[in-house]
């Protein structure tokens, strides 16, 4: 989700300046919520901008550089590795635990395929 423009958060703000605006009015006139106008009023009045906040980026990815680095050779000597197994052979080790979602999304930037279903006794 993208913030407001700048262009809009001056509208908003210059229609609260005006003598007896409602914040809620304010939000429906320019169809945001009533929270973003309290927001940004009290942003303005704090901090002079109304600029929004610059984004955090996330937390850390569990894995880091080195842990990347053996997981995609780990794939490449056993391609047929499911994600669960994949999960084992890290936590054996000596990894932390991560979920499969991670090592999903490290595979997936490596655009490394997974293999969805474990093999089966062929007859």
């Amino acid at each position: 989700m993208h913030p407001y423009s700048l262009d809009l958060r001056t509208r908003v703000a210059a229609a609260c300046q005006q003598p007896g605006a409602k914040k809620a009015a304010v939000a429906r006139r320019f169809g945001v919520s009533r929270s973003f106008v309290k927001d940004l009023v009290r942003r303005q009045a704090a901090t002079g901008s109304l600029a929004p906040k610059p984004a955090t980026g996330g937390r850390a990815r569990y894995l880091d550089a080195a842990a990347q680095t053996w997981l995609v050779a780990y794939v490449q000597q056993h391609p047929d590795a499911t994600l669960a197994e994949l999960n084992q052979a890290w936590q054996a080790t000596g990894g932390r635990p991560v979920g499969q979602t991670c090592i999903w999304q490290v595979l997936d930037e490596h655009d490394l395929r997974r293999k969805k279903k474990p093999a089966r006794d062929r007859a």
